[in-house]
């Protein structure tokens, strides 16, 4: 998946100083400032963006910065879909974990409590204000449910933006524990329910600034799938064999789909 780079991760905040040889990664709106040649991406120096505004994490050795710059050279502004078929991985993460900040520095400029311009902690990654408000970068808990009713799992398509098919998803409501957001979600979407709700594994996700959460469950009663179609455009049962997409090695949704699938092979 996308955080398996192979390489440490540290997000711990530091007010450090960028150097020339540092990563720069750039935003204009959800398009991201890169190079790409053959699938391989890579992002600026600060040097070559001229300079650099707010230290994000370091990846392996490496340290990458927030900044501001316009297109020039090889580097252009390119839709943030583009990562989902690129590489090495450490620099796809980079670039999607740097989206999810992106957003909350974008979105917290002023406090939601008074009104007043926020400035950066000195101290750790958090925005503050007079008034007293702290602002931490927000994450949202969601889930992704694999529905299976013996050798097939229910699988559905969006109204909008992912286009192709994907597991029952949605996010955690105030009060509700993970598992009961999967029993809400696939009912509402799918008029489903569901039993022996089991955890599989989570992963960062920040195109939507969320932690996702898989989970695999069993229908329960009767099969007949009711799209909500204010949500899907349409969802239904596949075998095993029908199952003809691989693991993109970027979303859980694609390896819990795969790894259903891989399951036949076990039973044979």
């Amino acid at each position: 998946m996308i955080q398996e780079t192979g390489l440490p991760f540290d997000n711990h905040y530091e007010p450090f100083a960028p150097s020339p040889e540092d990563t720069a990664v750039c935003f204009r709106g959800d398009a991201v400032l890169l190079a790409e040649q053959n699938g391989a991406i890579r992002f600026p120096t600060v040097g070559e963006a001229g300079g650099a505004e707010r230290y994000l994490f370091t990846v392996g050795e490496r340290r990458y910065f927030l900044c501001r710059a316009e297109a020039f050279g090889d580097y252009a502004f390119r839709e943030i879909g583009l990562l989902r078929r690129s590489a090495p991985p450490a620099r796809v993460f980079a670039g999607v974990t740097a989206l999810h900040l992106y957003r909350w520095y974008r979105d917290h400029q002023f406090c939601g409590r008074c009104g007043a311009r926020m400035r950066h902690s000195d101290a750790e990654r958090a925005m503050v204000c007079g008034c007293g408000n702290t602002a931490y970068p927000a994450i949202a808990p969601a889930v992704i449910v694999g529905v299976t009713n013996g050798d097939r799992i229910c699988l559905t398509k969006y109204n909008r933006g992912y286009a192709h098919w994907a597991l029952v998803a949605g996010y955690t409501e105030i009060g509700e524990t993970p598992e009961e957001t999967v029993a809400r979600e696939v009912r509402e979407e799918t008029g489903l329910r569901v039993k022996n709700i089991r955890y599989y594994r989570s992963q960062p996700w920040g195109l939507s600034g969320s932690l996702l959460l898989g989970y695999f469950c069993e229908v329960e009663g009767d099969d007949t799938i009711r799209v909500d179609h204010d949500e899907l455009k349409e969802g239904r049962w596949f075998a095993r064999e029908e199952i003809d997409f691989p693991d993109d090695r970027f979303s859980l949704t694609r390896e819990m789909i795969a790894r259903f699938r891989a399951e036949k092979a076990k039973k044979t």
